[in-house]
C-alpha cells in the first residue's frame, strides 16, 4: 500500500460511488477497480460490496478506512514538520475562517501575507464557527478564525469586535421595529440568540419577518434597495452602503457587539509558516498576548 491507495480507501468511503471518486483523485474508474482489487487480495478478504445504492464497505474494509485516515493524518503532519525545519517560512498553511470573515477580511489580510512569504502555500476551508472549531479538534486547520465566544483550551487570540447594529435604507425609530419589514438571514447559532435575547428584552411583540434569505451579503443588497430592515454586525457593511445604522444596547446599557478570535493548538507554533501568520496577524490588530 501506498500514499495513494489511503487516499482512495478514504475518498471512496466518503463519496459511497467510484465514478464520483474517479473524478475527485483524476483517476479512471478502471484504475480504482484494479487498486481493490489489489488491495483485498493482499490482504485476502473483501473490502467493499457494490449495492443499488452504491459501494459499500465490508468491517475489514472500514476498519483499513480508519487506518488510511490515520496514516494520511501522519503523513501530512510529517511533510510539513519536515517542510519547517529550516528558517525559511515555507509550505502549507491551513486556515480555517468563519465565512464572514473570509468574505470581508481575509482576502486582504491573505494578500498582504503572501507578498511577505511568497513561498508559502494557503488552504483556507470557511464555515460557521461552529465547523471551524470542529476543523481544529480535528486538526483539519492549523488556525482558526472564529466569530463569537468559544470555549477552547489552547491559544486564544482576540482580533477586535464591531457593533451589532440595525440597518435600514431610511431613518427608522428603534420603537417601530415591530411593525416594519425585516429580512432575516441564516447565521450561526451564537449571533442568532444573541439577537433574539436582545429582541424579547426589547419588545413584547415578534418581528415581522417578510423576507428570510440564506447569505448576509444577499440580506444587505435588499436592506439597501429599501425592501426592509436587518440586525447584522457592522462586518458586513460599508461605507458606500450610505444606510442608516442603529447600534443595540443591552438592557445594561452596554453596547451589543461580534467578538473575532484567532485559536490554535500549542504544538502549532512549532511550525514556522504558523508562527508566521499568528505574528502577522497579531500586528495586524495590534495583539501582544493571547486571552
Amino acid at each position: 500500500m501506498d500514499e495513494k491507495d489511503f487516499l482512495l480507501l478514504k475518498t471512496l468511503y466518503m463519496e459511497k460511488n467510484i465514478s464520483r471518486t474517479a473524478e475527485i483523485l483524476y483517476i479512471s474508474q478502471p484504475a480504482i477497480t484494479y487498486r481493490i482489487q489489489n488491495l483485498e487480495k493482499y490482504f485476502n478478504t473483501p473490502i467493499i460490496s457494490r449495492g443499488k445504492k452504491g459501494v459499500e464497505f465490508t468491517a475489514e474494509g472500514e476498519c483499513l478506512v480508519k487506518l488510511a485516515d490515520q496514516i494520511l493524518h501522519e503523513i501530512r503532519k510529517t511533510k510539513e514538520k519536515i517542510q519547517n525545519m529550516g528558517h525559511q517560512v515555507q509550505g502549507t498553511l491551513r486556515l480555517g475562517v468563519s465565512s464572514n470573515f473570509a468574505r470581508y477580511r481575509l482576502p486582504a489580510l491573505l494578500k498582504r501575507f503572501v507578498k511577505l512569504y511568497p513561498d508559502v502555500e494557503i488552504i483556507v476551508k470557511t464555515g460557521w464557527s461552529t465547523e471551524v472549531m470542529n476543523y481544529l479538534y480535528k486538526d483539519e486547520v492549523h488556525i482558526g478564525i472564529v466569530r463569537g465566544d468559544h470555549h477552547w483550551h489552547e491559544h486564544h487570540y482576540f482580533l477586535y469586535e464591531e457593533p451589532v447594529t440595525i440597518a435600514s435604507k431610511e431613518p427608522i425609530h428603534l420603537e417601530d421595529l415591530p411593525t416594519l419589514a425585516r429580512i432575516n438571514y441564516k447565521t450561526d447559532s451564537h449571533l442568532k440568540q444573541t439577537i433574539d435575547h436582545w429582541w424579547h428584552k426589547t419588545f413584547h411583540h415578534p418581528p415581522l419577518i417578510t423576507m428570510d434569505v440564506d447569505r448576509i451579503d444577499t440580506c444587505v443588497e435588499l436592506v439597501k434597495n429599501g425592501l426592509g430592515y436587518a440586525i447584522i454586525p457592522s462586518i458586513s457593511l460599508s461605507e458606500i452602503d450610505s444606510l442608516h445604522t442603529i447600534d443595540l444596547y443591552s438592557e445594561e446599557n452596554q453596547p451589543i457587539s461580534r467578538k473575532t478570535w484567532m485559536t490554535h493548538r500549542h504544538a502549532a507554533l512549532e511550525l514556522s509558516v504558523v508562527k508566521a501568520f499568528v505574528d502577522f496577524m497579531k500586528s495586524q490588530y495590534n495583539q501582544e498576548t493571547p486571552r
